[in-house]
């Protein structure tokens, strides 16, 4: 005798989708608590309610010192230090460590995350080394996005933000650039003169490898996340390139200015200051 196919009512279904949805949200929840201690060597109730992303070891040992704490995780994948309800972790480079620490991030619940990273200036002309861009939106070219949201969904900061960070830039009396932010996953492209035109027709104002991983994971995990990117290089010039003599340039002379609007940054959030004091801020 031919067996009947099973057929279950709408509501039966909804259920089994929601236990389902539960037992990977319970997964997912050990995971992340495990691997966040795992990978910076710094316990969870060590971490502040705010944080600021970085792509280098010297920006977490300039906040350290800066306040007389503890680097953690000198012999894990990413350093981190925590001061003034503030952690300052380096997460490495690329979208998929981008993905991951946002993912990882999620064992806290943060109240804003504020990524500090470097980039390609593409305005020749324009843009110059040491600039800062406060990115309005991100073109999604990495594909570690794709894992998140689709393809449609545009890669955005938290306004309010975006905002605090605005006016903390002026309170140093510093100029920015606004715009787009073009993330790629493919670091070596600079001899590729297709590439550089591409870059041309989207009129992008810089480019870099993190910006749209970290706008659209930390949109699907309801985090607000943000950024402030320093040009340290002009790739669309032959002579504009990055070396590791011209990138000493860049930390020496602009890394701590850009660390300092960042924590300043935060400061108004957690202070609830003037400028986002009216701003209705969560996702």
């Amino acid at each position: 005798m031919k067996e009947q196919p099973l057929h279950l009512d709408s509501e039966t279904i909804e259920r089994f989708k929601a236990e389902s949805f539960e037992k990977e949200k319970a997964t997912k929840e050990r995971m992340v608590k495990d691997w966040l201690p795992r990978y910076t060597g710094m316990s969870l109730e060590k971490f502040g309610e705010y944080i600021l992303l970085v792509n280098f070891a010297n920006y977490v040992r300039m906040f350290a010192d800066m306040h007389d704490v503890p680097v953690y995780g000198a012999d894990r994948p990413m350093q981190a230090a925590t001061a003034e309800n503030i952690t300052i972790i380096n997460f490495g480079i690329g979208s998929p460590n981008a993905g991951l620490i946002i993912d990882l991030l999620e064992a806290i619940h943060p109240k804003a995350v504020l990524f500090l990273g470097k980039c390609g200036g593409l305005r020749t002309g324009k843009n110059q080394i040491g600039d800062l861009i406060l990115p309005i939106a991100a073109i999604r070219g990495e594909g570690t996005s794709n894992d998140y949201l689709p393809a449609e969904v545009p890669a955005l900061p938290a306004f309010a933000l975006q905002k605090a960070v605005s006016t903390t830039i002026r309170d140093f009396d510093c100029d920015y650039w606004t715009g787009v932010v073009y993330t790629t996953n493919k670091r070596v492209w600079e001899h590729r003169e297709d590439f550089k035109e591409n870059l041309r027709n989207l009129r992008c104002h810089a480019i870099d490898m993190e910006t749209a991983t970290i706008f659209i994971a930390a949109f699907k995990n309801h985090m607000p996340a943000g950024a402030l990117l320093l040009v340290s290089d002009m790739p669309m010039t032959h002579d504009g390139i990055k070396t590791e003599a011209s990138d000493k340039v860049v930390t020496t002379n602009f890394a701590e200015r850009h660390l300092n609007i960042g924590i300043e940054s935060l400061k108004q959030l957690i202070n609830r200051g003037q400028t986002v004091k009216h701003l209705k801020f969560e996702m």
